[in-house]
């Protein structure tokens, strides 16, 4: 079978590449052509695009990159029309994919979405876009299925991927003292800083970010580094003063004692790595208040959406600040009944979110489909 796969993000570039090794394990035949990073690249086939020319956040920055949008829109319609794929496999990144959706459609391309544009959480209207252009929706929420289910319209839950990736991490054995010396490290504590995976989020989170590692003199602040952003981006803000590990997110959060992470998929990973952490969001001016009039949902952290009330704090916008991130970091340190309490909603959030197998059954279903 011929697979076109398209993930903006790195987050989808994480989740297409453990499907495609999936696929691959069903499909001997299987021939991948796609949008992505170095993840799904290193799965094999043939890289398209590349997530660091695709991935736009907030109304602002997609406004002002507009043109490079609809460029990347042609030429991916003239790319699937050229390959002629048996199916198109759309992973979340919804503004660029519906539209691929739609177009595919018309070509009599069977269309997949794994990983479900948020639509529960804003712009409910794209339900009726998915229902008429996407032969079958795979999701990763369980609460997904309820959501669409009120719409007539039904999905596959085949659970939550990020199960997988944690649980085949590399160096998932390794001790504290064996990832300190690995990485030339201190033997202090550690506290992790997420500071997103676009260049945009970076900007505006980082330097506050980095703004409270002076009252933590105890511990050691080390930042993990996207693999689509370039190391100068990290260091005009750290000036060699706090180290950049990339791609071992999973290794840091591990050995972690805290962490801070701006809003994002990696709020989940660091809750299901039994981390406790302050959730943060800063955006544009801009971006932050057309949001806020069309966001219908409490709360922006996946780990507080999920448990369905708050059980990590959100620091957005203008309550991220200094003073604010020293509190709620000092709280998730140093209050042992606080971070108690948190580790053991992290226990129920992992009863909630499964076992790994998610990348297994969604490539289970497209294949099945597709011999159906």
């Amino acid at each position: 079978m011929r697979y076109y796969i398209i993930a903006g993000e790195a987050s989808g570039d994480l989740h297409g590449s453990a499907l495609m090794k999936a696929l691959g394990r069903l499909d001997p035949d299987a021939d991948f052509r796609f949008w992505g990073g170095d993840l799904m690249q290193e799965a094999g086939g043939t890289l398209v695009r590349h997530i660091r020319k695709t991935s736009f956040m907030g109304f602002w920055e997609v406004l002002k990159n507009l043109g490079s949008i609809y460029e990347g829109i042609r030429f991916c319609k003239r790319d699937i029309a050229s390959y002629q794929p048996d199916a198109l496999i759309l992973i979340d990144y919804p503004g660029f994919n519906l539209r691929m959706a739609r177009y595919a459609k018309n070509l009599d391309i069977r269309v997949f979405y794994y990983i479900s544009p948020k639509v529960w959480a804003w712009n409910s209207s794209r339900v009726e876009t998915i229902r008429k252009y996407v032969d079958h929706m795979l999701t990763i929420f369980p609460f997904e299925t309820g959501f669409y289910e009120r719409f007539g319209y039904r999905v596959d839950y085949v659970g939550n991927p990020l199960m997988d990736a944690i649980e085949n991490r590399p160096f998932r054995e390794e001790q504290f003292d064996e990832f300190t010396q690995r990485n030339n490290l201190a033997g202090k504590p550690v506290i992790a800083i997420l500071a997103g995976s676009r260049i945009q989020e970076i900007e505006k989170s980082l330097p506050l970010m980095l703004s409270v590692t002076g009252k933590f003199p105890g511990y050691q602040f080390i930042i993990a580094g996207a693999p689509s952003i370039a190391p100068e981006v990290y260091l005009k803000h750290t000036k060699n003063q706090v180290r950049i590990l990339f791609s071992q997110t999973y290794a840091l959060l591990r050995h972690s004692a805290a962490a801070m992470v701006v809003s994002g998929t990696a709020t989940l990973e660091a809750a299901l790595l039994d981390v406790p952490l302050v959730v943060c969001y800063r955006g544009s001016f801009l971006s932050y208040h057309i949001a806020r009039r069309f966001i219908r949902v409490r709360y922006i952290s996946l780990v507080n959406l999920i448990a369905g009330r708050e059980i990590v704090r959100e620091l957005i916008q203008n309550d991220f600040n200094s003073a604010n991130l020293a509190n709620e970091l000092d709280k998730i340190l140093n209050d042992s009944q606080a971070r108690k309490n948190m580790k053991n909603e992290f226990i129920h959030l992992r009863q909630l979110v499964g076992g790994p197998g998610a990348s297994r059954k969604a490539a289970e279903k497209i294949v099945g489909y597709l011999n159906a």
